[in-house]
């Protein structure tokens, strides 16, 4: 008994522990930027190296924030990390597949893993509501556009346009950067810079719904 109840102190010592270094870490990245990830770190080892340039939102053409919450989650601004629709939605089709919202993505980025499992989704759907709180929405939306992998390798929308356009996330054009969009979901396998028939068509849907957010109020919280 003395065994476990030691085993239980040290057990709740390293929650505390862990739960202080997330706070701490949230705290820190209202102000500071990500240095790398853990998926970063693995990809780097797996690859000899990645790209990544971090830029502000400030420096990305205004269609690109525009085209990535309406690619992504094209409720982004109207709600606090979940977005209770999609998921029952996800649910009645049998799945979870779209019900992940950009604070939830950016949350797995930056403090998580990848990979499906029920802890990892547990500690996200803790740590969510904490960003939310911390963060901007604009915030939230800057870290994840430079942390989010575009292709092998390639982590950001800075390194993303300069490795397949040759030219920076300041200059990407609207068709441009909703091509980028539509290969969030699959970037190891989607190429922008040469895009098959569905890729194509996806990147057009996702530029109309760039412009209905832009229009209907559903951009105003990312958009200085």
């Amino acid at each position: 008994m003395p065994d476990a109840r030691q085993a239980l102190r040290w057990a709740g010592r390293a929650l505390t522990g862990i739960t202080a270094l997330f706070l701490l870490l949230a705290l820190s990245y209202t102000v500071l930027n990500p240095p790398t990830t853990a998926y970063m770190l693995a990809e780097s080892i797996r690859y000899g190296g990645i790209k990544r340039n971090w830029v502000s939102i400030e420096e990305m053409s205004a269609d690109v924030p525009r085209a990535v919450v309406a690619a992504e989650d094209a409720n982004f601004c109207l709600h606090w990390g979940f977005d209770m629709a999609a998921i029952r939605e996800a649910i009645e089709q049998g799945g979870t597949r779209g019900a992940s919202t950009l604070t939830q993505q950016t949350v797995k980025n930056v403090f998580l893993w990848h990979g499906r499992s029920w802890p990892r989704k547990a500690l996200e759907a803790v740590m969510t509501p904490v960003v939310e709180l911390l963060w901007s929405k604009r915030r939230t939306l800057e870290i994840y556009l430079n942390v989010a992998e575009f292709g092998k390798g390639v982590f950001g929308i800075e390194a993303a346009a300069q490795h397949y356009f040759g030219t920076s996330a300041k200059d990407l054009s609207g068709a441009r950067a909703a091509l980028l969009a539509a290969a969030l979901p699959n970037p190891k396998e989607r190429n922008p810079a040469r895009p098959s028939g569905f890729l194509r068509k996806r990147a057009r849907q996702i530029a109309e719904g760039a412009d209905t957010i832009n229009v209907d109020g559903r951009a105003d919280c990312f958009q200085g």
